[in-house]
């Protein structure tokens, strides 16, 4: 079993503080690193291999303590302690909990992986992208749950679209990691529904005064993404530098930022230089090149509208993210970078939703790289499966049968049309075409707008969609 270390004394004592035996050489290191805070985002060294950033801006009297302390520890014998051991351990403070989160979403992510794959070798080792959420309440880092992980580096051929919702268009880890998410969301609103008062009081929803349904207290999500999303947040990638290093430069400043685009049944991504923010169903058909938005645009956009999406939006005030752990081919402050620019002209936002600033952590990954092209499988797991589905991500279907996936559209709209029923105010007029009770979702259409608008005017490329037919199809409860 693969170990993670972590300190276990993570703040100095008033003692230490107080001490000031700086070397004249740290004192020059600190002044030179304060300049980030002035980003407003926070480098802390914790231990030789992880580093975490802070979106939120702290005090420089806090950060030069922290630094100072780091320059201390590190001339000292340093007790350690097993993240296997974490579960019998109280953490002492907030602080230290913040800093146990990056090894322990990766830790938790990888076991729960290495326990659903088993010994198959078709899914183990050979996966490049794995991906998972975790649950907890609050900091406790005690009760850590694994509610939802995926692996896949692909997306679906454009002759194998569907226009009834039968495909899974993507299968990168990180966004079949979201979908099976949702069916995590979905059988929490299940639960809140049952006449059993034990499952409902299981749930992690309650009800507002508007009938509106929101997380309990303190119910927190992290996300784990085993190598940098694709796009721009791996731009600056240390193993993607080019030889020609004056050529390079001048080409990632001039797309910084830029929305990008998958290449299709391939790995990579391309800035997308369209100005049509729809395709054509027919040119797809005729060998067109299927855009689908890149990871990192994706994950940019679920920091405004929410992981939840437009359907459950009917139900649920937005979930976000509390923390996103990276692992390998990461740089960390620049992600920290394109996620924040594309947050800072969306404008005010209705109630309810926010420009969500996750903390954003990279951990050296201990994982082999696996150089080469990856399989085409791609496999995804919600808390309460029996066992791992494994897609064939060219197709967008189950692998052996053919059959629909469980994390595709018109499974999802099923299961949405029965909660819907229940939780519809009597009158409502019913919908049954998907895209139908997309739109519904008034307030949330209004803030992708918002958000989609922002992005063109801080000249970062037009969003482009999918043929609106793949979203045409209607089905009856």
């Amino acid at each position: 079993m693969r170990r993670f270390y972590c300190e276990q004394h993570w703040w100095p004592s008033e003692a230490d503080l107080t001490d000031s035996s700086l070397l004249i050489e740290q004192k020059a290191w600190l002044a030179e690193n304060l300049s980030c805070r002035l980003q407003g985002h926070l480098d802390l060294l914790f231990t030789k291999s992880i580093r975490v950033i802070f979106s939120q801006p702290f005090s420089a009297q806090s950060y030069a303590q922290m630094v100072r302390w780091r320059h201390h520890q590190a001339n000292l014998s340093v007790p350690l302690v097993k993240v296997s051991e974490l579960t019998a351990w109280t953490p002492p403070s907030p602080w230290t909990s913040l800093f146990l989160i990056t090894p322990l979403m990766a830790h938790l992510v990888r076991e729960k992986y290495i326990e659903l794959a088993g010994c198959s070798s078709l899914l183990h080792p050979h996966h490049k992208g794995l991906a998972g959420i975790v649950m907890t309440t609050g900091l406790d880092l005690r009760q850590a749950q694994v509610v939802a992980l995926s692996t896949g580096t692909k997306c679906i051929n454009g002759e194998f679209l569907s226009d009834r919702g039968l495909v899974v268009n993507d299968c990168h880890a990180e966004i079949t990691t979201r979908r099976a998410f949702l069916r995590f969301l979905y059988s929490q609103l299940e639960l809140h529904l049952s006449k059993r008062k034990e499952d409902w009081e299981q749930s992690i929803f309650v009800r507002q005064k508007d009938c509106c349904l929101r997380l309990r207290e303190n119910i927190l999500f992290h996300m784990y993404i085993s190598t940098s999303p694709c796009g721009d947040a791996r731009l600056h990638s240390p193993y993607e530098i080019s030889s020609d290093l004056h050529n390079t430069r001048r080409l990632v400043k001039k797309f910084r930022g830029h929305l990008r685009s998958k290449i299709e049944s391939g790995e990579g991504t391309l800035p997308v230089r369209s100005t049509r923010p729809v395709q054509m169903w027919d040119g797809v058909l005729q060998g067109e090149r299927l855009i689908t938005m890149s990871c990192t645009d994706k994950i940019s956009r679920w920091n405004v509208l929410g992981l939840q999406g437009a359907l459950l939006s009917h139900f649920l005030e937005p979930v976000y993210m509390f923390s996103l752990t990276v692992g390998s081919l990461r740089h960390t402050g620049h992600f920290s970078r394109v996620i924040n620019h594309r947050l800072e002209r969306v404008g005010p936002l209705p109630v309810c939703y926010r420009r969500n600033k996750p903390l954003l952590s990279g951990l050296s990954s201990s994982e082999r790289r696996h150089p080469g092209k990856s399989t085409g499988v791609s496999v995804n797991w919600t808390v309460g499966d029996p066992q791992l589905e494994i897609l064939d991500a060219s197709t967008g279907k189950m692998r052996d049968s053919g059959a629909p996936s469980r994390l595709c559209k018109h499974v999802l709209f099923e299961r949405w049309l029965r909660l819907y029923h229940k939780l519809v105010v009597e009158g409502t007029s019913s919908i049954h075409l998907y895209c139908n009770a997309k739109l519904a979702a008034g307030t949330y259409q209004t803030v992708k707008l918002q958000w989609l608008k922002s992005l063109q005017e801080a000249g970062f490329g037009t969003w482009v969609r999918k043929p609106p037919e793949q979203e045409n199809f209607s089905l009856k409860v």
